[in-house]
């Protein structure tokens, strides 16, 4: 069974504790892309993950890369093994699945931009655990127990760490970041969409400082 190398588990962990949140941007106007990445960048989010709700998610990816080269910026919502090869085409730094297939972990394993796998119960993340991933997305974080089901997989999974994604606010991020085994949490509330429909990138970048002075103060 193919096994993931320390080299992605040391890169997967680099993105997870250089912020201790990561916005969830969904792009619904290619022109707000790379603005509203520097709004979030300008806050102090060095970690942005562009999803792929939209049709606009590969080309973001794209713009976003080349406007802010030193932002590690990565791929989110990937659900199969050829968006996960086209988000790498678009220079995505990294990808993030809402769940896992045996296909896509073992594909995350030799892939070139590592893999953070979703899961919402045991039996996926030891899916995945056995090709080597000790780092995963939660969710949706709140519907599949939150702080109360992550506390419970610490038990059994001593060695693994969670970004935990999905329903999160900025007055529950901290509950999160309070246990242990809690890297990272990602949260779509630092990018409100009335804020990006106004253009008030300006406001954006006050969301990101104010909520990463109190994550900061429980990481």
């Amino acid at each position: 069974m193919p096994q993931l190398s320390n080299d992605h588990k040391l890169e997967i962990e680099k993105i997870l504790t250089r912020s201790p949140l990561i916005p969830v941007i969904t792009v619904n106007r290619l022109d707000d892309a790379v603005p509203l990445c520097k709004a979030l960048y300008e806050g102090g989010l060095g970690v942005l993950e562009i999803t792929l709700r939209t049709e606009f998610g590969v080309d973001a990816i794209r713009l976003v890369r080349e406007a802010l080269p030193d932002a590690l910026v990565g791929a989110g919502s990937v659900t199969s093994i050829a968006q996960y090869r086209e988000v790498e085409l678009a220079g995505a730094q990294f990808v993030i699945t809402p769940g896992v297939t045996e296909a896509v972990l073992e594909f995350g394993v030799t892939s070139e931009a590592p893999l953070l796998p979703g899961i919402s119960t045991a039996s996926e993340l030891m899916m995945g655990h056995i090709h080597g991933y000790r780092h995963f997305k939660f969710f949706p974080a709140e519907v599949a127990g939150g702080v109360a089901a992550l506390n419970a997989l610490a038990g059994p999974f001593p060695d693994v760490k969670f970004c935990p994604t999905g329903g999160i606010r900025q007055d529950t991020a901290a509950d999160y970041l309070k246990l242990e085994n809690v890297s990272a949490v990602g949260g779509s509330w630092l990018t409100p969409a009335d804020k990006i429909a106004a253009k008030d990138w300006a406001a954006i970048t006050g969301i990101a400082r104010t909520s990463l002075v109190d994550a900061k103060r429980q990481s």
